[in-house]
């Protein structure tokens, strides 16, 4: 088939002048929402709601040259499998994402249930997340593993795009991997505010 359609195309002429140039799509428009302008959905409400929808809770870490950085994140999701592609959220207020960034890599560590202090720990700003907590590096971009995780992936970021008051992340997958232990942990979920695990 693809034989057939390299032939047509050679037949008539394809291929043999230069194709004229697209025209750039519009850029989207990115704006806040205005002092005269009314909120369309109610900020409360909208948490409310969205809170519904249960989550993994993950913490992401890097490590830049003031040593080793991360925050907790509930946004992580897989993305692509051709190529390996992950993504998570992060609030552009984050004091933490510039750290990120400039590493240029991060670790998803994947929590489990028994690990809400840990998940906490990460949630603050300004303390030493650090402080207590065992890690190693990962094997491809060097950056923190926490090691009482059921699993990990580690990722180069391929691309930053704006989603309102948050950044969307996406890495490209370099390593990952389970425990032993990781294999029949129950994962950490987060419900209407409160951490919560399966049961059955």
């Amino acid at each position: 088939m693809a034989a057939t359609a390299v032939r047509y195309l050679r037949s008539v002429g394809a291929g043999t002048t230069a194709p004229a140039p697209l025209d750039p799509l519009p850029r989207p428009e990115l704006r806040a929402v205005r002092d005269d302008e009314r909120l369309s959905v109610d900020p409360g409400e909208f948490r409310r709601v969205l809170g519904h929808f249960a989550t993994g809770v993950t913490v992401v870490t890097a490590q830049d040259a003031d040593g080793p950085t991360g925050f907790a994140c509930q946004s992580f999701a897989s993305l692509s499998l051709d190529p390996p592609l992950v993504t998570f959220m992060v609030a552009r207020t984050s004091s933490t994402w510039p750290r990120i960034a400039r590493a240029g890599v991060f670790c998803v560590n994947i929590l489990g249930a028994d690990q809400g202090a840990l998940c906490r720990g990460f949630a603050v700003s300004g303390a030493d997340k650090f402080a207590g907590v065992a890690y190693e590096n990962t094997p491809a971009t060097g950056s923190p593993l926490l090691r009482s995780v059921p699993a990990w992936v580690d990722c180069r970021i391929q691309a930053v795009h704006t989603g309102g008051d948050h950044l969307i992340v996406v890495g490209r997958v370099e390593a990952l991997g389970a425990t032993a232990d990781g294999a029949d942990a129950d994962p950490l979920l987060f419900h209407r505010g409160a951490f919560g695990r399966f049961s059955g």
